[in-house]
């Protein structure tokens, strides 16, 4: 224990004595994140756990999240712009060139998007936006495998249901007689893997199916998707996004509320007359007659611009409530700036505020954005649900045996393999920029036109079989379009009629249209040189 003497000196910064071991005490030197002194001292954090923690505390935390979101307008607002930039119109499969069965599993996809939700509601890409919603407020959600029946009409026996976070109890520990534990609902074996989850039979707030209310079950793991974004390691449940902006948004809320009431306070205020009564019997007998009337309680109504006269004797302070000020704009902004920053969304996205926005702060901020949700599209949405919904697919089509996929059941890897997932696109600012940057970057070969094309959330084979057909359909109608010559010399014939464009062929006939372009600027600059020279 340092003594007084010491303790002095290392406020003052004067030199402190070490211990044995050749280092300072806890809570003299070393980080100052980590001292105890009179600063900190109040300041101590849990050590427990993150799962700790979720447990603990994370129904309430999910609840005032789910309030936030219903009654809040800019937790709706940023759920909705969340939402909308991870998921927008869909993430969609794009079959490569040389993937097995390619065009037959194309178009039995297609056919089966619109029966894939269990609930009827919405269509494949319908259920990621809804889980891209609950991913934000819930920070989870589940996905359970539906097989159905053949004869059920389906082009494919299979559908999913989508569940909240409520329906897999976070407070659902339990050690299990074969060596499994079960920890927050999820059951896991010796070697820490998912084998199965427990969920309820129907989610705990909902008293519209309270026959089922109170009753677990066991689901595999094979069987659900569990959707979620960990931010600590060793994490098994998940946290709202909304989780560090609760607290704020609650205040903020409610400090404009006072503000609204305050305004309506001021705008209500009238004409108010009182008559004398020195000796306070008029007022007494009006007490007893009021009390009579409304049981002890005094009913006072205001109307905008009235007269009311008091009750006699009374003395009368009128209040002006003060205006709200220069500072309300200035600590709102920097009140939802922190919002924004928690929520790892802009400000103009979230308040829908587009006073302070111009072009370079808004690119800036959705450039920003799209690394954000680049990184969840491809990390948490393809990696965690869309493929291993396409592997639930796969194993519904070979099951019904429609398509032919020889030798799936031994080795799936193939077929899984040969799928791209395309994000929606991103719209920009100044789009004429990014699509010139665009064509520099083709047509000098750092990309190809299959990666712009996918960017643009669009599936390369499909645009290059649109574009030749749209040129065939042009020289059989004369058609002369800006950037071609006569029809019959720059516009190539087509395919034949249900026929694909090979990729390579798309690609080689505009590497030719590039190098005429090239050839002609190279000779109209040899021509501006000599006449230059002459």
């Amino acid at each position: 224990m340092p003594s007084l003497r010491d303790r002095v000196r290392g406020f003052f910064g004067g030199p402190r004595k070490t211990s044995s071991f050749g280092f300072h005490p806890a809570g003299s030197d070393g980080l100052e994140g980590g001292r105890m002194g009179r600063r900190l001292e109040g300041w101590v954090p849990s050590r427990a756990n993150v799962n700790t923690l979720v447990s603990q505390s994370g129904k309430t935390v999910l609840a005032r999240a789910r309030y936030l979101v219903r009654n809040n307008a800019y937790a709706l607002g940023a759920t909705e712009a969340f939402t909308a930039n991870l998921i927008g119109t869909g993430i969609t499969p794009s079959w490569k060139e040389d993937a097995p069965a390619k065009a037959e599993l194309s178009a039995l996809h297609k056919e089966w998007v619109d029966e894939a939700d269990a609930e009827g509601l919405t269509d494949l890409y319908g259920l990621l936006r809804r889980i891209g919603r609950e991913l934000f407020v819930a920070g989870e959600c589940f996905i359970r495998r539906r097989p159905r029946r053949l004869s059920d009409g389906l082009s494919v026996p299979l559908q999913l249901q989508l569940m909240p976070s409520e329906i897999c109890p976070t407070e659902w520990m339990l050690k299990l007689e074969n060596g499994n534990w079960i920890r927050q609902g999820i059951e896991f074996d010796p070697f820490g893997r998912r084998v199965a989850y427990h969920f309820w039979k129907v989610n705990p707030g909902d008293i519209t199916q309270s026959f089922d209310f109170g009753k677990l079950h066991r689901v595999p793991a094979e069987e659900v998707i569990h959707i979620h974004d960990p931010l600590e390691a060793g994490q098994i449940r998940g946290l709202p996004r909304l989780t560090a902006a609760i607290v704020p948004l609650w205040e903020i809320d409610g400090y404009d509320d006072a503000e609204v009431a305050r305004k309506k306070t001021a705008a209500l205020l009238g004409v108010f007359f009182s008559r004398a009564d020195p000796e306070g019997e008029l007022f007494d007998k009006y007490q007893e007659d009021q009390a009579k009337q409304t049981d002890g309680v005094a009913e006072i109504s205001l109307e905008p611009a009235s007269a009311y006269v008091l009750p006699p004797g009374t003395n009368t302070t009128v209040l002006e409530p003060a205006d709200v000020g220069n500072n309300y704009e200035a600590f709102q902004y920097r009140m939802l700036t922190r919002i924004c920053a928690a929520l790892g969304l802009p400000y103009a996205s979230v308040t829908g505020d587009l006073v302070k926005a111009n072009y370079s702060n808004q690119r800036a901020a959705l450039l920003e954005m799209r690394r954000r949700m680049e990184a969840l599209q491809y990390g948490v949405i393809v990696h965690q649900a869309c493929r291993t919904i396409m592997r639930w697919f796969m194993d519904a089509v070979d099951l019904k045996g429609d398509i032919a996929l020889p030798g799936y059941a031994d080795n799936p890897r193939p077929y899984l393999q040969g799928v791209n997932w395309i994000a929606p696109k991103w719209a920009w600012i100044d789009p004429l920029k990014d699509a010139q940057a665009e064509a520099i970057a083709v047509d000098n070969g750092f990309k190809s036109r299959s990666d712009v094309i996918e960017a643009q959330g669009d599936d390369p084979i499909e645009v290059d079989n649109r574009i030749a057909a749209d040129q065939k359909r042009a020289k059989q109608l004369g058609i002369v379009l800006k950037g071609t010559a006569t029809p019959g010399k720059d516009v190539e014939d087509g395919p034949p009629d249900g026929e694909d464009v090979a990729e390579g062929e798309a690609d080689q006939s505009g590497d030719d249209q590039q190098q005429r372009r090239r050839r002609k600027s190279n000779g109209d600059a040899r021509r501006t040189n000599g006449r230059a020279l002459q």
